[in-house]
């Protein structure tokens, strides 16, 4: 058996951070989530349960709803994270939030809290510059759809402590999860494959080669991808890709630069499953 933290925190409710808290309810772990207001703590409080309702109608989930949820509790201050053994920030893509938010955490936890950041491909070395305990912290990237996904990420920044990061290898097999170790580099190597092949893919769209469905069925069929690039795109959110794609193209280069169709459709607030339309659209049932 592969110890896992029991008690845990996670510092925001929105879709990334409701799974995350759902994958660590799910194995047995007292969870905190830290959100900025009330309203946005039930909000995260009614996703959470809806997504553990959902799995137990799958059956990937045996326990009965309540008692899941017995070991969840939703707090609107940093001090309610004090206790924690674990605590991983799940804010929006912004270094200077994550940053702000990874020091709050730091100074309300114990010396021997974990500190990790699910970001998808902001620089690990650049936020451990905001904490004290650089050794203590590093990425854990999961994907969307968090209770299904399997894989799970690990971004090693150059101050972290080795021991912690064969450690978090083994908490993601006690997840039911695969574990793949990367040093700390624009897009990591998930984000920046997934980003390359996605703009590409929508440089094809604005130049006629294909149709999205097309594009994304030769994805699936001809390489075995699980789902097409831009299908992938509108679940994992548009805006999302954008500021990613917009972060590597400062780092890595032109080659990163989002295409004008991925811009205009942000712009117009087309933002994939969650607004409704992206690259495809979706009746509200399927949201």
């Amino acid at each position: 058996m592969h110890a896992i933290p029991e008690l845990v925190g996670v510092v925001g409710g929105g879709r990334m951070g409701a799974g995350i808290a759902h994958v660590f309810l799910v194995a047995g772990c007292d969870v905190v989530v830290r959100e900025a207001d009330s309203g946005s703590a039930q909000a995260a409080v009614a996703r959470i349960e809806r997504s553990i309702r959902t799995a137990i109608e799958r059956g990937t989930v045996t326990e009965e709803s309540e008692t899941v949820s017995s070991r969840l509790r939703v707090v609107t201050e940093f001090d309610g994270l004090a206790d924690r053994d674990l605590v991983i920030e799940a804010v929006p893509e912004s270094i200077e939030l994550k940053a702000d938010v990874l020091s709050a955490v730091e100074k309300s936890v114990g010396p021997a809290c974990v500190l990790a950041t699910n970001t998808s491909s902001l620089s690990i070395d650049t936020l451990a510059g905001a904490l004290d305990a650089p050794h203590r912290f590093l990425g854990l990237h999961f994907f969307n759809p968090v209770p299904t996904s399997e894989l799970i990420e690990i971004v090693n920044g150059s101050g972290t402590d080795p021991e912690l990061s064969a450690e978090a290898v083994s908490w993601a097999i006690g997840l039911g999860k695969q574990a793949v170790s990367v040093r700390d580099s624009p897009g990591f190597a998930t984000s920046r494959l997934g980003v390359a092949i996605a703009l590409e893919a929508m440089r094809m769209l604005e130049e006629g080669v294909a149709s999205a469905a097309d594009i994304d069925t030769a994805m699936k069929l001809g390489y075995q991808h699980p789902v097409g690039p831009l299908a992938l795109t509108d679940i994992v959110g548009l805006d999302v890709r954008l500021d990613i794609a917009r972060h590597l193209a400062g780092a890595l280069g032109p080659r990163f630069e989002p295409p004008g169709i991925l811009r205009d459709l942000v712009a117009q607030g087309h933002t994939g499953r969650k607004s409704g339309r992206g690259f495809y659209e979706y009746e509200p049932k399927e949201l």
